[in-house]
């Protein structure tokens, strides 16, 4: 029966999966349905507080700030105190900074709290990433991994539209709806979801290396691949940054670009779970090199778009390497991190997706009002293209998925869930 096959595609794709990870699934699109505030702070801080760009865009820098600095801070707590308590401290912080953002009228209380925002949103990443590959068999890490990529970017999609109503109405309820679903989720952690950390027995912690953040910096070939991360996240980028500024530029309207760039949102919602069930047990060197080609020269098809029409099919481009590279990065971060120190390798990973949301805006910037825009396309192609060949020359010899080298452990290592 025709209708039979993608159904059953759903259905394997949602399977063998442990009851942990949809309260886990739960909580992150419950999360990213509320994620107001990214989506209006800019409009609210230009039209509602009649503050100026250069303001507004301060802000945004500061509250990126704070999650290059929570990244690693919240890959050592769920090291440390567990992924559970720091689930809940980052996401009640989250909750009761965004509401305070909201009552906030002076400009400087305004940008301090927003790094506080900034810190305690993105201090949770770190923890949820590795509580994931704590309590989800290795074989089916990439599926899970993506299942939650999908959940994030549903989550945004639908928030997205929503704000604009809510904006309408009211600036301030949609800081206190947020906050309301950021508690939330730290309610269903709290109730339905057990700590996950791997924990040794007592002749394993003897040969266990501890982990710390100048292990993680010792780590040749993570750190290159950290390094690797943060330039697709730089080309990645650009579909925030430097379209919209482009797109303007060449004479294209706020609308144009809004219908250019929801291409983005519904691919990912459409393709992400057919595509993982296609690239999930593929050599994830060949994944990684292929969507950072994808990556760059679909910004770098940018260059010679001229109508809305060409300006989505480079966003298709792009997209669809979005959608292989985000499951398969993050699944590769686990199998090049240890057990136990998978949250400050998680941490030094979300870091590199953090600083490249800092370094975007003023690389995008200066190379589009010195040089022009095809430089900035032109620059993606070849930012792409670097980071494929590095990717193809680091993972060379990777570690059998599943094994004890891959895991980040000795064999006696032994992964115990238990209630916190």
């Amino acid at each position: 029966m025709p209708a039979a096959s993608p159904i059953r595609a759903v259905r394997e794709s949602v399977s063998g999966l442990p009851r942990e990870f949809w309260w886990l699934w739960t909580s992150t699109l419950v999360n990213r349905l509320g994620a107001f505030v990214a989506t209006f702070m800019a409009l609210y801080l230009t039209l509602d507080r009649g503050y100026s760009a250069s303001y507004a865009g301060l802000v945004a820098s500061l509250h990126g700030l704070g999650g290059v600095v929570s990244s690693l801070a919240g890959g050592v707590m769920a090291d440390r105190l567990g992924r559970r308590p720091t689930l809940l401290v980052a996401q009640t912080a989250t909750a009761a900074s965004v509401a305070l953002l909201g009552f906030m009228r002076d400009p400087v209380a305004i940008a301090a709290v927003a790094f506080l925002v900034g810190a305690a949103s993105n201090a949770s990443r770190p923890a949820v990433q590795a509580m994931m590959a704590d309590i989800v068999r290795p074989a089916d890490r990439v599926r899970a991994f993506s299942l939650n990529y999908w959940a994030i970017n549903l989550g945004f999609a639908v928030s997205s539209m929503a704000a604009g109503f809510i904006a309408e109405f009211s600036y301030l309820a949609g800081f206190l709806i947020e906050a309301g679903m950021t508690l939330a989720c730290a309610v269903v952690v709290f109730v339905k979801i057990p700590e996950s950390r791997p924990t040794v027995s007592r002749a394993a912690v003897a040969d266990e290396t501890p982990v710390s953040l100048g292990t993680v910096l010792r780590d040749g070939r993570f750190m290159g691949v950290v390094g690797l991360s943060f330039l697709v996240a730089l080309i990645f980028q650009q579909g925030s940054v430097g379209l919209p500024v482009a797109m303007g530029q060449a004479g294209f309207t706020a609308a144009d670009y809004g219908l250019a760039i929801a291409v983005n949102g519904l691919l990912i919602v459409v393709l992400q779970i057919p595509v993982t069930r296609f690239i999930e047990h593929r050599d994830p060197r060949r994944l990684l090199a292929l969507s950072a080609l994808l990556a760059g020269y679909g910004f770098g098809l940018t260059a010679f778009a001229g109508s809305v029409g060409v300006f989505a099919l480079t966003v298709c481009v792009w997209t669809l390497a979005e959608v292989v590279n985000a499951p398969t990065q993050t699944g590769l971060v686990v199998r090049l991190s240890p057990a136990h120190g998978r949250g400050r390798y998680q941490g030094m990973y979300s870091m590199s997706w953090s600083v490249a949301a800092l370094v975007a805006p003023l690389m995008s910037g200066f190379v589009i009002d010195r040089f022009g825009a095809a430089w900035l396309w032109g620059m993606c192609a070849v930012i792409g293209t670097l980071a494929a060949v590095g990717y193809a020359a680091l993972m060379r010899r990777l570690p059998a998925e599943g094994s004890a080298v891959a895991e980040g452990g000795p064999a006696t290592a032994k992964t115990e869930v238990s209630r916190a």
